[in-house]
This record gives C-alpha cells, sequence and structure tokens, in this order.
C-alpha cells in the first residue's frame, strides 16, 4: 500500500529570512511562501522560491503575525508541506502493478485545499490511481489538505508538476484518454470510461484553463435541473470519479 512520509507538525510552519533561505537552498518540502514586501535576503528568496518552482504569495504583517504565532517572522514565512510527492510515473505505475487500465484526477488549479482534500478522500474511495496538481495556483498537501481528506493522502499518490499540458501530452503517450468536465461536454452518464481515463476538475471559480481544456480528447457534464448551474468542485469530481467506478465494476462482472 503507497504511503506518504507525513510530518508530526500539523503547522509546519519556518520563520525568518536565514530559515527560510536554509529551507529552500536544502530541498526541504515547501507548499507556499508569504512574504511582506522586497530587497536583499527577500529577494533571493524570491529567486530561490521561482527556481524551485515554489508559490509566492504577498501577505501584510497582521497576516505573517498571525501565521507565526506572534514570533519574529522579518516578513517571511514558510508553509512545509505535510507530504511527500511523487513523479507522474509513479501514478502510471499503480495500474501498471493492479493490472488494470489507468484511472488518474487531474486537479486544474484547484485552489480551496477544503476541495483538494475532499477530492482526495474521494479519490482514494473510488480506486483511482493518483492525482496530479500544477506547482503554481493550487493548494499543495498542506496541514488542512490532510485534515480534510480524512487520512487519505496517506495514501492517494500526488505528483506536483511544473507544466499540466506537458503532464496530459506524457499521459496520452501512455494510452490515457482525457477527460474534461465543462457545462459544453456530453452527458457523462452516457461517456464510456472503460479505457485507461484522466478526469480534469476545473478550479472554483472559472473551470478548466483555455489550454488544459484544447488537450481534452472528450468533455462530459453532469445534467443541472436548477437554477443553479455548476457545483462544487469536488462534489462534481466525486459525481464523476464514481461514475468511472460504477462503469468498470459493472463491466468486471459483465
Amino acid at each position: 500500500m503507497y504511503k506518504k512520509n507525513i510530518s508530526e507538525n500539523e503547522n509546519d510552519m519556518i520563520f525568518g529570512r536565514n530559515p527560510v533561505i536554509e529551507a529552500l537552498k536544502s530541498g526541504s518540502p515547501i507548499d507556499v511562501i508569504y512574504m511582506e514586501g522586497n530587497g536583499g535576503s527577500l529577494n533571493l528568496i524570491r529567486s530561490l522560491a521561482k527556481e524551485k518552482g515554489i508559490p509566492v504569495k504577498d501577505a501584510d504583517s497582521k497576516k505573517l503575525s498571525q501565521l507565526s504565532g506572534g514570533a519574529s517572522h522579518q516578513g517571511v514565512a514558510a508553509v512545509g508541506a505535510c507530504g511527500e510527492y511523487v513523479q507522474l510515473e509513479d501514478i502510471l505505475a499503480v495500474s501498471a502493478k493492479k493490472n488494470t487500465k489507468p484511472f488518474i484526477i487531474i486537479c486544474d488549479e484547484i485552489e480551496d485545499p477544503h476541495n483538494l482534500g475532499a477530492i482526495i478522500r474521494t479519490a482514494e474511495t473510488s480506486g483511482a490511481d493518483g492525482i496530479i496538481i500544477p506547482k503554481r495556483r493550487s493548494a499543495g498537501l498542506n496541514a488542512t489538505v490532510f485534515k480534510t481528506s480524512a487520512g487519505a493522502a496517506s495514501y492517494v499518490p500526488v505528483a506536483r508538476v511544473p507544466n499540466l499540458a506537458a503532464a496530459i501530452d506524457k499521459l496520452k503517450e501512455n494510452g490515457v484518454w482525457i477527460y474534461g468536465t465543462d457545462i459544453s461536454g456530453s452527458d457523462y452518464s452516457e461517456t464510456d470510461f472503460s479505457g485507461g481515463c484522466a478526469l480534469v476538475i476545473g478550479s472554483e471559480g472559472f473551470g478548466m484553463s483555455r489550454l488544459i481544456k484544447e488537450k481534452c480528447d472528450f468533455m462530459i457534464k453532469l445534467p443541472m435541473l436548477g437554477k443553479i448551474n455548476s457545483l462544487n468542485a469536488s462534489v462534481a469530481a466525486g459525481i464523476f470519479m464514481y461514475e468511472v467506478l460504477r462503469q468498470r465494476r459493472s463491466s468486471k462482472e459483465g
């Protein structure tokens, strides 16, 4: 069974300029850096973070003091990732080991950690092989994600890639069909998921990005009968995932 290395400290925070610089240089798992201002060693932190694909978010002194619990932060705080990321090849290896068709979830800029945690939880229970997220404009494996996933984040491999479009191309090379989720698509219940498949779940406010939408082989949607024409990202993802599971179980039983 796949197992991540989980931090014992749910608030895995690093404060102060030198500690954050050393953490970046040593390759410590960092999810995001909050920073106030520029200049001097702060510019060095921004540069190192950019090299490693770690997002830097602007924050005021009040936000940084809140994160640090009142400790001296020197204008910077880094949030450590609570789990180790895997490579895309590791996720593809899961289905190869099980001798099943790949079943992968792609999160296109899901920024709410509660949504990402909920998606990971459903991915685990529905038998998905793993989850792919982009390095930028996405929630990472932080404490909130682990809590919301109810432990599932300990077992579902998560690959954090610098280029989501390139990752999709790699999946296609390995026989995986890409299913985008959008109101313009076909009814999900009339779609065949029996082959290798990857479901793309778009961001909470904007859906899939244009480039990722263009990369999809199929577009699928949920029927909307009320006055609201969209669902929470994690709720919609759960419905799609369980349709894949239903079809695959029916195929096996048949």
